[in-house]
């Protein structure tokens, strides 16, 4: 049995470095690369203001967020719910970047790059020469990436994905993840 764990942040800015921080993680469970239906979805109070670019990109707001969790509040959850499973994740070094500041934050020990999966490079090989960001992968797949749904609008069930996205989830503001190759580790996440 492999579990591995779809992933995606939202974030304030582009840089942990500058005190940018996680406002939204959403994981879906998978086993033997399937979805279980076991997903964690959280929006976190980052205590600061939302560069008005991030909000151009994800809608998410400082006044939406004002009464959510802050990161040292849901910490926890999350890394139970990840554990010590591959996470699944494109562009995973950005993802990571900020999943272990808010770690180092708390005083606890990053998680290990080694445990991420970066689905970027997967992207690039497999359209060699096209642009490989999530708004490109979703229009070369036709997909409807406007962010304007909630996180977990999840289609999980066999009958509601098409053979052009096989083994698709579709995610609000995380738009999808689709199989583009042989798996295992062939999910890109879009």
């Amino acid at each position: 049995m492999t579990r591995e764990i779809v992933l995606d942040t939202e974030t304030t800015g582009i840089d942990p470095k500058k005190g940018h921080r996680i406002i939204e993680i959403g994981a879906l469970e998978m086993i033997n690369h399937m979805p279980t239906g076991q997903q964690l979805h959280l929006y976190i109070n980052p205590e600061r203001e939302i560069e008005a670019e991030a909000v151009a990109i994800h809608g998410i707001t400082s006044e939406f967020l004002a009464d959510k969790p802050v990161f040292a509040t849901i910490a926890d959850e999350f890394l139970t719910f990840v554990g010590d499973s591959p996470m699944v994740i494109h562009n995973a070094p950005f993802d990571m970047g900020f999943i272990n500041a808010e770690l180092v934050r708390l005083d606890r020990e990053p998680l290990p790059m080694s445990q991420a999966i970066d689905t970027l490079p997967m992207a690039r090989r497999k359209f060699p020469g096209a642009q490989a960001n999530l708004n490109a992968l979703c229009r070369r797949f036709d997909i409807d990436n406007n962010h304007s749904g909630l996180l977990l609008g999840f289609i999980t069930l066999p009958g509601k994905i098409t053979s052009k996205h096989i083994n698709g989830l579709k995610l609000g503001n995380f738009s999808s993840f689709i199989v583009l190759g042989p798996l295992p580790l062939s999910l890109i996440h879009i």
